[in-house]
């Protein structure tokens, strides 16, 4: 949702547009309620995108009172995209509401769009003063150095990449399958692309064979950014004995009354100022994880190739003979350290 909006900004900005604060879609995620101003400070918000786009809270009642008319960005490219085929429905229709555009590409932007763009990421975007207060508290809690792992295999997650695995708990086949809909996992040759392809969410237990190939010591604090039905947690735990989690971390009452917004957008926070980052998975979070510490100047952050792991295995190797190949492919990244500001973004230049 942050890379969403920071993306509104943008558009905005290339239509001149006046830019209408969000309502959080969430239920089919997390089922709550919670809105743009229960996770980020809106006031701020405002204030900081003054000059580069004009926002406002609600709409007057005479345009806000009729349903928007939706227009479909999901494939828009660039500027010229937007000029030609959005402003038109926007100057007829005055309130338009735009889809997430995943494959645009912002580099096509004009300058003074990549500069409303950065600053809504870098600058403009920052959490409620009590969700910021509780994450201090979170930070302050967590036995230092500490790194934060953002581990992904929940059942939807392993759901939506149709993979499949063996060696899983009876209650994790039950979740996943619960999980999966219409989305049955690739079986045969074409299982065997997928997974080879890096598609396939690493497990705890793999994860923990890659963090043991980098010769992570296991009495390392890792505090664990994942959602609360994460499975099979034991691969983990059961080697790396200082695991924290929110609900080991976090008072009772705390956690149970706690959006699955607010939670993310703590695991968002603790990461970007952890002394190291890891992520099992190259998605939206971790994006926007690695550019704000690559922003802040921390760069221990590492991504762990799925890609690599897969084709591994998938040859054979086990026992030292795979731990020393998976250093070597994470080597230069894990010595060196990786993350960078988003490449199409100018965060210096000035209106």
């Amino acid at each position: 949702m942050r890379r969403d909006f920071c993306d509104g900004v943008g558009i905005a900005r290339l239509l001149n547009a006046t830019l209408v604060l969000p309502k959080f879609e969430v239920a089919a995620y997390w089922n709550e309620s919670s809105q743009f101003g229960d996770v980020f400070d809106v006031e701020y918000f405002i204030q900081q995108m003054n000059g580069f786009v004009q926002v406002v809270k609600e709409l007057p009642a005479e345009i806000g009172s009729k349903e928007p008319v939706r227009v479909d960005c999901s494939k828009r490219k660039g500027s010229f995209d937007y000029i030609e085929s959005v402003l038109p429905s926007l100057l007829e229709h005055q309130y338009i509401s735009i889809t997430p555009a995943m494959s645009q590409r912002r580099d096509r932007y004009p300058l003074y769009a990549k500069a409303a763009f950065c600053q809504a990421c870098y600058n403009a975007l920052r959490l409620t003063s009590v969700l910021e207060k509780k994450g201090s508290e979170l930070l302050q809690a967590i036995p230092k150095p500490f790194l934060s792992l953002h581990l992904r295999f929940e059942p939807d997650m392993v759901a939506y990449s149709q993979c499949e695995y063996s060696n899983l708990s009876p209650a994790s086949i039950q979740s996943i399958e619960a999980a999966r809909g219409d989305r049955k996992p690739w079986t045969g040759e074409q299982a065997r692309l997928w997974r080879n392809r890096g598609k396939c969410p690493l497990t705890p237990n793999e994860t923990t064979l890659i963090l043991q190939a980098l010769s992570i010591p296991t009495d390392t604090n890792i505090y664990l950014a994942a959602g609360d039905g994460l499975m099979e947690l034991e691969g983990l735990s059961s080697v790396y004995k200082n695991v924290f989690t929110k609900s080991t971390v976090l008072s009772d009452e705390d956690f149970k009354n706690m959006h699955g917004n607010t939670k993310a957008a703590l695991d968002y926070y603790i990461s970007i100022n952890s002394d190291s980052y890891v992520a099992t998975y190259f998605g939206n979070m971790d994006k926007m994880v690695a550019a704000m510490r690559a922003f802040k100047g921390l760069y221990k952050t590492l991504f762990l190739s799925r890609r690599d792991f897969a084709v591994l295995t998938s040859r054979g190797q086990k026992g030292e003979a795979l731990l020393d190949a998976l250093w070597k492919v994470h080597r230069n990244d894990f010595v060196m350290g990786v993350g960078s500001a988003l490449p199409d973004c100018f965060c210096e230049f000035k209106l």
